[in-house]
């Protein structure tokens, strides 16, 4: 079982960090987390699959109810060098996030969070947790437990955003087509609601595999299939009425 360090101090770490004009920077754990509300998620590797599909982007998705619950600044942390998660940032549009590339695993050791991954060639990794850090000092850890594979259960942006006693926006997502005038009357009304959304190209053959569905927009809100731009719109008037 990974130690959980609540009430500790973070490791007193420099990573080497390039910027967006090309110049190299130090940057300590001090100008990270001295005087801050700090949330962290870490994780395996820039671009692998859980990482990149849901662990990232839902963080960036609630960075605007983070601020609302006090925090700071919310950073990813990973084993991988500066111009890799340069990269990562640019692919995934994380502009709400600090990258943070413990190239050498210096953090992530310190944190007694580093792995060997050799298995899968990756070599020297961190484990899956998030924390909540105040004034460099950690107030709560969600880490992954110890099992085969990648786990993926606890260190979440919802829980942790839950923990802040904050509240998160549903986790939205349409599959549509161009020129589709509903997927647009869609768009609109959760522009309107303030709800942000995750768009998708669909085919034929994906609207074949959702039982009933043969149309555009396809809603899903939290995993679960909402159905229509019509369902959409019952379905908000339904949460505005709560």
């Amino acid at each position: 079982m990974k130690e959980n360090r609540e009430g500790q101090k973070v490791p007193n770490v420099s990573f080497r960090v390039r910027d967006k004009d090309g110049n190299w920077n130090t940057v300590t754990t001090d100008d990270l987390f001295a005087n801050k509300k700090v949330v962290v998620f870490a994780l395996p590797g820039a671009f692998t699959p859980t990482c990149s599909s849901s662990h990232l982007p839902r963080y960036n998705q609630l960075a605007d109810d983070f601020k609302a619950a006090g925090v700071d600044d919310i950073l990813c942390v990973s084993v991988n060098d500066t111009f890799v998660m340069n990269a990562w940032q640019e692919d995934q549009g994380a502009d709400r996030i600090t990258f943070v590339p413990d190239g050498n695993g210096e953090f992530s050791k310190g944190m007694g969070m580093l792995v060997d991954k050799d298995d899968l060639g990756f070599g020297a990794r961190s484990w899956r947790y998030s924390m909540l850090v105040n004034n460099g000092v950690v107030e709560k850890m969600f880490i992954e437990e110890e099992r085969p594979g990648d786990p993926f259960d606890v260190s979440d942006a919802d829980t942790m955003l839950k923990y802040l006693g904050g509240t998160a926006k549903p986790d939205i997502l349409l599959f549509t087509k161009p020129g589709c005038t509903h997927c647009a009357r869609a768009k609109r009304m959760l522009d309107e609601a303030g709800l942000p959304y995750a768009e998708l190209p669909t085919s034929p053959r994906i609207l074949r595999a959702l039982p009933g569905a043969r149309t555009t927009p396809q809603v899903f809100v939290d995993g679960k299939h909402v159905g229509t731009a019509d369902d959409l719109a019952t379905w908000l008037t339904a949460r505005l009425s709560k």
